[in-house]
């Protein structure tokens, strides 16, 4: 495998955004942006041929996508209440779609996919603390859509018609640790995708080196509604709370952006 100094990379990438369009190389893989550009590049999957390779990245990603990237899991404080399973599926969740099919007539469900700047249609939204230094877990009854008046009764009925007690949350400088072992620096390329002849093209035409990530940007980001909060469980299975991000977002997460 070929290693490159950090000026290297950025010289090789500025060469494959200067030849244009370049066929997928992983004809069939939906990650082929992502396998097409390390193949040009001469590396293994995101193992960056580098000095200090262990605090970088490179992350790769088509401009026309509308899908949510998982930043990281991490269940909700106090850990002890084990929120999710014991609180949220009893209380606030509702029947499974597949209650009585796949799963038995009992099955419950709770997803709901969240952030700060507006409250889901169930009236759950999450609310920054920076007094108490808390991402906070919040609902709110007069907020939850009418077509949902019969699951809000049972709400009522299960855990009264309150704001949660206790509220779930994250406190700062736990996400800040969270965060910051796992969105390392990185080269941020993304591409222009278009099809020909049964097969894409990649343009890689927007590279960022971003550094340094930024936990004030990270809450500014909650409550814009950049970063979501996901949970997916029923009573079978918790899948894991989870932190995600909308795509072409990943540069106002850190203090340091450069645009090449």
């Amino acid at each position: 495998m070929q290693t490159f100094t950090k000026d290297d990379l950025i010289q090789k990438l500025q060469e494959i955004k200067s030849r244009g369009w370049i066929p997928n190389a992983r004809r069939g893989n939906a990650g082929g942006v992502g396998n097409t550009l390390e193949d040009l590049l001469g590396i293994q999957e995101n193992n960056l041929p580098i000095p200090n390779a262990a605090e970088w990245e490179l992350k790769c990603q088509r401009k026309d996508t509308t899908s949510l990237t998982t930043l990281f899991h991490m269940e909700p404080s106090p850990r002890a209440v084990r929120f999710v399973p014991k609180v949220f599926l009893p209380l606030y969740g509702w029947e499974h779609e597949l209650a009585g099919k796949e799963y038995p007539s009992s099955e419950m469900s709770f997803r709901q996919t969240i952030h700060g700047k507006s409250r889901s249609d169930r009236g759950f939204g999450v609310v920054i603390d920076r007094k108490s230094k808390k991402v906070l877990i919040s609902f709110d009854k007069s907020s939850v859509d009418p077509r949902h008046q019969k699951w809000l009764h049972l709400v009522e009925r299960r855990a009264g018609p309150k704001e949660l007690d206790p509220q779930p949350y994250w406190g700062f400088d736990d996400l800040f640790h969270k965060a910051g072992t796992k969105l390392l620096n990185c080269f941020y390329v993304q591409a222009d995708v278009k099809r020909k002849n049964d097969r894409e093209l990649y343009h890689y035409n927007s590279i960022m080196i971003l550094q340094n990530f930024s936990l004030d940007n990270f809450l500014k980001a909650i409550e814009d509604g950049i970063i979501l909060v996901d949970f997916d469980a029923r009573t079978g299975h918790n899948h894991g709370t989870k932190f995600r991000i909308r795509q072409g977002n990943w540069d106002r997460l850190y203090a340091d952006v450069r645009k090449i």
